[in-house]
């Protein structure tokens, strides 16, 4: 058994003693369903891609999109968080940069307009920075509402495709040292 896969067991049994704690066990009935924690080809490759559609949403939904959606799909909930996590204050503005260009052309062009940075939550409160958000949303227009939805799935297609075919490779390499270990040919 590789080493990441022993690290993963542990994890995953870990979570018993998680959600026996007071303040973790209101959450028992929701996430701690065996399917949510598997680990193999499908459940992870599923969750990587629901992390890569999930990173793309705005500010603090990235979380409980990832969240929901690995529960609704029964996917691996560990993969779907920890991938989320690729959108990051260094990298949101490229990705809703690029998720406004690819609205831009799956509607088919339009007006270029200049794209503006979005509002902090830091700076303000969250019901003004969420009025600020729609605000800017609105201001941005169609392109970057379909872009962003598109250019997740997108990323979670190409996750999914690249997990499974890493799996494979992996479980190939394996498969081919232990004939060498063993002399067979």
């Amino acid at each position: 058994m590789s080493w990441f896969k022993r690290k993963m067991r542990r994890f995953a049994e870990r979570r018993q003693h998680w959600f026996a704690q007071p303040g973790m066990r209101w959450l028992a009935p929701w996430l701690d369903k065996p399917a949510c924690w598997s680990f193999n080809r499908r459940k992870v490759a599923m969750g990587v891609a629901v992390g890569l559609y999930s990173g793309v949403m705005p500010g603090f939904t990235q979380k409980a999109t990832a969240l929901a959606l690995a529960l609704l799909l029964r996917v691996n909930l560990p993969a779907a968080m920890v991938v989320s996590l690729y959108s990051n204050p260094l990298t949101v503005l490229p990705l809703y940069y690029l998720a406004y260009r690819y609205g831009q052309w799956l509607l088919g062009g339009g007006a270029s307009v200049a794209m503006t940075a979005p509002p902090s939550l830091f700076v303000m409160g969250p019901s003004a920075w969420l009025a600020q958000t729609l605000r800017w949303l609105i201001d941005l227009g169609w392109p970057l509402l379909v872009g962003m939805p598109a250019l997740g799935a997108t990323l979670g297609l190409a996750g999914y495709l690249a997990t499974r075919l890493l799996w494979r490779w992996a479980v190939v390499s394996a498969w081919n040292n232990r004939k060498a270990k063993c002399g067979s040919a």
